[in-house]
């Protein structure tokens, strides 16, 4: 058969996929949405009254209707606020949440952004019509009018100037100052100046502040150097300084003397703002839902999800007290409430997944399933160019023959920093960003070279693929797990968290790199083997002549890990200059233990269901490796784990690398009680102690996981559907 060597690298990382709904169906949904705003809108207004006996409202003879009990503003604002949605704070979460991808969450982003632009809409034109007085002086009737054609007229000259004239200035500024460039100081002064001279005309004609925001958002491309550097300064700014600057705020205009919770208007107050803004909302939410022919429970949970509020709904709560217009219990009870509309979203994201999960078509991937004429896919991780020589000696006894062959993606594993964060570069569309950083390209030029070094020498039937999984900590489980599934791949391939040190002992290892390890083992779609490497990468180059002189060990107690084990030392056994030898770990039948069972926390007919599977896969494996002579045949019969304990000390400085099923979900007469005084349990009983201090420091484990899948998937698509 012909060599198969390929190599591909990329430095682009998916942020954005494809949209499952088309444009013209996802505008009609949003615009169908939009009617849950305004019923949303209509209840509020039908149910004001319920506040009215709570509230302190600021009377004046032009703003109330007969008998003072029907305030148009207050009425109006308070509408408003409750209908609408904090689009930023909704987006942020359901990005965060990782469903921004999906249909449901696309939804859900474009209607909140909807509610939200509906809702200030309102605000605006209302505040032109009842601007909020400072003083004592109320504004007559014509005075109010000519203030308001002034500044409507202010506004529209204001808004065609930034729509006609911005473009071409910061177009200009662009194309003058292309990436990969530094930025000239004159065109970087001209283009603040020119920003400051369309924000600045809204606040001399009345206009609040708020809206030089807006002002600065329309007219500042999309794209461009201006732009980039103005929305990372101004992100920095709100993280630390605006942020803690607001809440102190909030803290200080909250006078708690003047809260009443003794009172039941107090909590009466709470639960009446709370209810109108849930209950309207998904109310509101379902019907539409109906009429688009979506199920109640993804109704629900977007009317949820659009239930949120965020700090612009605070601070109107807060402006609300100041301006007399409600009491300090009021505004309290206001910002509780905003509160509570967001506490859910995990929750209601939750049980989005679930419902997706049992939709999603159940397959499982492992080597024990792969089909023996299908190549075998890797993800092979690492942490730094430190992983290389160790990875690619894994590749090698991992590759079995030229046909079918075998394929892996190495995966650089990198940490998201603030740093690293600065020098992603958005390419053309939406769908990739590429790393800028020094470091990173640096760091994952070694890394390509030294495994194309490797391919170009001795790579028939060696596919391999470059990724990259950039994530923060928190994500990059979830992220290893997605670039599994996409990649199709049976195992992935995790160093330890812990390094070996000079003197041969394992360091106190990388507590991130630990958690993302044990993440992934609890959510992989396919199986997992986390390495220890303590001499495999020393190995300069391992032959590939038949005089087996790399000695490899499996140890098979029972239970799927195991035979998952099993299954890749058949892969091992292939390969010319290893001598594998595989040691069958029984229980003593002259012993105690043998009429004695395992402590397990399954049924009797599980148990001898998993006996039945480990004798008929370690049967297939002797047939095929262990009668030809291929691999060398060990049993060890024990009573107990402390016995156990010692024919793994007995193996000590044996063998350069042993391979071990995980096993925790079987406990065995010969690992009972190894659990309890373990160091890392991600590694199980076995691998535990093969990997400990008092073990050889010339020994490489490899402990191999199943994948833990229960009739669905543990992880989705980016881009799932469930609408």
């Amino acid at each position: 058969m012909g060599s198969k060597k390929e190599f591909h690298t990329s430095q682009k990382i998916s942020i954005v996929g494809p949209c499952s709904l088309k444009l013209k169906e996802l505008f009609g949904k949003v615009a169908k949405y939009a009617l849950g705003f305004f019923l949303m809108y209509a209840l509020c207004n039908v149910s004001h009254f319920l506040l009215k006996p709570y509230s302190q409202p600021r009377i004046t003879t032009d703003t109330v209707f007969t008998d003072g009990g029907f305030k148009v503003d207050f009425t109006l604002s308070l509408s408003t606020v409750l209908s609408s949605t904090a689009s930023p704070v909704l987006t942020r979460l359901i990005t965060s949440l990782k469903i921004g991808k999906s249909d449901i969450g696309q939804l859900v982003i474009s209607a909140g952004m909807h509610a939200d632009f509906v809702a200030t809409l309102l605000l605006s034109i209302g505040y032109v019509f009842w601007p909020v007085e400072s003083g004592e002086r109320v504004l007559q009737t014509s005075e109010r009018v000519r203030t308001s054609v002034e500044m409507g007229s202010a506004l529209v000259i204001q808004t065609l100037f930034a729509a006609f004239v911005s473009p071409i200035f910061m177009n200009w500024v662009n194309n003058e100052n292309p990436e990969g460039k530094p930025m000239k100081g004159s065109h970087l002064v001209l283009s603040l100046a020119f920003m400051a001279l369309v924000i600045a005309c809204s606040p001399i004609y009345g206009y609040n502040p708020a809206l030089s925001a807006f002002m600065a958002g329309t007219f500042l491309p999309k794209g461009g150097r201006v732009s980039k550097w103005v929305i990372g300064k101004i992100n920095y700014l709100l993280s630390t300084i605006y942020y803690p600057i607001f809440f102190f705020w909030m803290g200080y205009e909250a006078v708690l003397k003047e809260f009443q919770p003794g009172q039941f208007g107090t909590w009466a107050r709470l639960f009446v703002l709370f209810g109108i803004a849930t209950v309207g909302k998904v109310a509101g939410t379902v019907i539409c839902g109906k009429l688009l022919g979506f199920q109640w429970p993804e109704s629900i949970a977007l009317g949820l999800l659009l239930t949120t509020k965020g700090h612009f709904h605070i601070y109107l709560a807060i402006a609300a007290k100041q301006a007399g217009t409600t009491s300090t219990s009021t505004s309290t009870v206001m910002v509780i409430a905003i509160f509570f509309t967001v506490v859910h979203a995990p929750s209601v994201v939750a049980q989005i997944l679930k419902r997706a999960r049992k939709r999603a078509p159940t397959h499982r991937m492992s080597l024990q399933l792969l089909d023996p004429s299908s190549e075998l896919r890797i993800l092979l991780c690492l942490h730094g160019p430190q992983n290389v020589r160790t990875m690619i000696n894994f590749i090698e006894i991992s590759r079995g023959t030229a046909d079918p062959g075998i394929v892996v993606y190495v995966t650089d594993v990198i940490e998201l920093t603030d740093e690293i964060e600065a020098s992603l570069v958005k390419e053309e569309g939406v769908d990739t960003m590429t790393v800028t950083h020094t470091g990173v390209k640096e760091m994952r030029a070694q890394v390509t070279a030294a495994v194309q070094a490797y391919v170009g020498e001795s790579g028939d039937g060696i596919a391999l693929r470059r990724l990259l999984a950039l994530s923060n900590i928190n994500g990059m489980p979830q992220d290893i797990c997605i670039l599994a599934e996409d990649s199709m791949v049976a195992l992935i391939i995790l160093p330890f968290h812990k390094v070996q040190r000079a003197d041969g002992a394992l360091d106190s290892g990388n507590s991130a790199f630990r958690y993302v390890n044990r993440k992934v083992l609890k959510n992989a779609p396919c199986s997992v083997g986390i390495l220890v490497d303590r001499g495999l990468g020393l190995i300069e180059k391992l032959p590939r002549t038949y005089d087996h002189s790399v000695s490899v060990a499996v140890i098979f107690i029972g239970g799927k890990d195991d035979r998952e084990a099993l299954a890749y030392a058949g892969r091992v056994a292939r390969h010319a200059g290893v001598k594998l030898t595989v040691i069958r770990f029984l229980v003593d039948a002259n012993s105690e233990a043998a009429a004695r069972p395992g402590n397990y926390t399954v049924s009797r007919s599980e148990q001898e269901e998993e006996m039945r599977l480990d004798d008929e896969c370690f049967a297939s494996f002797y047939e095929r490796h262990v009668a030809c002579g291929q691999v060398a045949y060990m049993e060890k019969h024990m009573a107990n784990s402390a016995e156990t304990y010692s024919t793994l000390k007995a193996l000590d400085g044996q063998y350069a690398l042993i391979i071990v099923g995980r096993g925790e979900r079987v406990n065995s007469v010969l690992t009972f009680g190894m659990n309890d005084w373990q160091q890392c349990p991600e590694l199980g009983p076995i691998g535990d102690v093969l990997s400990g201090s008092d073990f050889s420091v010339r020994t490489s484990v490899l402990i191999i996981q199943e994948n833990s899948l229960k009739g669905q998937l543990d992880g989705l698509e980016d881009d799932f559907s469930i609408m």
